[in-house]
């Protein structure tokens, strides 16, 4: 496989930095490519404006629209195009951080924004005139796992845990930016408790991380219903008849997680 890891953590020598150093050595041993895009090391610019589009000053930036443009008319930033090069070119994503806040540090939010633009990330049609979103797009038929080290421990984000279920807590990113743009997204990889952790719970999660990148081509994905299967109508909103009388984040998986 060919793997792209995106890493966002300001410090190398912390334990997110150790794993990404074992999860690369496990992917060289597994025989896989890799790319990588160190975006502390970069110095990523998280920050969208119309340099990215080379939009001229003084004129009104609508910036889905203007994306479009620019990605279709090749005059997105150079820094943008080689991000979106390097995902066209996997197979697979990982994307590692830190929980901060309930979400990705504003570097990685900002690598987001910057890099699915319209007509690369969304705003795609079908040959039927079909919106092509939630599991479908054209980054369909790659994979997407997040990564990610938490201060909490695990059983604060347990069912009745104060912090939600951490697949709730990630929802905008499994499913509102993995699953919207037509990636499979896996069920994440979570390591808990991480700044108390010793050698010993380092090498359990390097070894948790190893096991998981050796299925990465394998793992079932997380089984979010598709726009476009049948299991919504017309608004977006999900068919009575299915999950009925459920409400919450829960419903938007399909009969073999939810019904």
């Amino acid at each position: 496989m060919k793997i792209l890891w995106i890493y966002a953590h300001p410090e190398p020598r912390s334990l997110t930095g150790s794993l990404r150093d074992e999860g690369l050595r496990t992917l060289t041993e597994l025989g896989h490519e890799y790319r990588q895009s160190d975006l502390y090391a970069m110095r990523w610019n998280p920050v969208v404006d119309r340099a990215d589009y080379a939009q001229d000053a003084g004129e009104r930036l609508l910036v889905a629209a203007e994306s479009a443009v620019a990605y279709e008319s090749g005059r997105l930033s150079p820094d943008i195009r080689a991000e979106q090069e390097k995902i066209e070119w996997a197979d697979a994503l990982v994307v590692q951080f830190p929980l901060w806040w309930y979400g990705p540090p504003a570097i990685l939010k900002g690598w987001i924004d910057r890099v699915f633009v319209k007509g690369f990330g969304y705003g795609l049609t079908g040959e039927d005139g079909r919106v092509l979103r939630y599991g479908e797009g054209k980054l369909g038929g790659k994979r997407a796992l997040a990564a990610v080290t938490v201060g909490g421990r695990s059983s604060t984000f347990g069912p009745r845990g104060v912090n939600g279920p951490f697949e709730q807590v990630l929802f905008p990113l499994l499913h509102g930016t993995f699953f919207y743009t037509g990636m499979s997204p896996l069920l994440p990889f979570v390591v808990h408790s991480a700044d108390r952790a010793g050698a010993p719970e380092f090498e359990a999660a390097a070894k948790e991380l190893r096991a998981r990148l050796e299925t990465l081509a394998t793992t079932e994905p997380i089984p979010f219903r598709t726009q476009n299967g049948g299991d919504y109508d017309v608004d977006l909103v999900l068919k009575p008849h299915l999950a009925a009388g459920r409400t919450g984040l829960d419903v938007h998986l399909s009969a073999k997680r939810s019904d």
